[in-house]
């Protein structure tokens, strides 16, 4: 019975010892990012006037649950800017009943937290290429706004206005995504890449019109 008991401790930690080596290891991996975004505004009524340039800046995670496929997410301040014409917003407009233009400039910023999911190449070269794709989630903490009458004899109306009280507090998107990851020594890597954050909710509180944002982020991130 001694025998057979010191038998059986032998074989399952030996199992275990195999198990650990044959088995791959998956890890969680924290970064930083800071990049550039472009940002443009697209409103139901009126048009896109340009893009205009704002920052993002934050934390990176990746959970890797298989040897190619990570859960990407992080915690980042990110800007949004962009510029539109568009006619009878509120609260400039008094409700004459004539429609008047307005070129708007939206200054934007939200805490995102995005959920997505990463899929990896194997190392091609030194570089391990992804695709990525989910769900933004972004909470706004700051709106401002410039406004002016469309037209050749424009006139301003306001600038760096506040209006967080006429903007949503949340806004979803959907993040598109491709890049490179190479090995700079030990764990440390560096990531770039391109994301289009295509926002689908309205930013407007205003019920009489819609108004979406989406930007460009042109990525850089270190992991540790």
């Amino acid at each position: 019975m001694k025998r057979t008991f010191i038998g059986l401790c032998c074989l399952f930690f030996t199992s275990q010892l195999f198990a650990q080596r044959s088995l791959p290891e998956y890890d969680f991996r924290l970064g930083l990012t800071a990049h550039p975004t472009l940002g443009w505004i697209k409103p139901e009524t009126g048009k896109t006037n340009s893009v205009a340039l704002g920052f993002s800046y934050g934390l990176l995670a990746d959970f890797n649950f298989a040897e190619n496929y990570a859960f990407a997410t992080g915690l980042t301040i990110t800007t949004i800017n962009g510029k539109s014409t568009e006619v009878n917003v509120k609260p400039y407009y008094d409700g004459s009943g004539s429609q008047v233009a307005y070129d708007l400039k939206y200054k934007l910023q939200y805490i995102e937290i995005p959920l997505t999911l990463k899929l990896k190449t194997d190392k091609i070269g030194e570089i391990k290429w992804y695709g990525q794709f989910g769900l933004s989630n972004g909470f706004n903490i700051g709106a401002k706004q410039n406004a002016s009458e469309s037209g050749s004899g424009s006139k301003v109306i306001i600038e760096n206005k506040g209006i967080s009280k006429q903007t949503n507090f949340y806004r979803a998107g959907l993040i598109l995504g491709v890049g490179g990851e190479f090995d700079v020594s030990g764990n440390t890597s560096i990531t770039t890449g391109l994301t289009l954050n295509n926002g689908f909710t309205d930013i407007a509180s205003d019920s009489d019109r819609k108004v979406r944002n989406h930007y460009i982020g042109l990525n850089f991130g270190v992991f540790f």
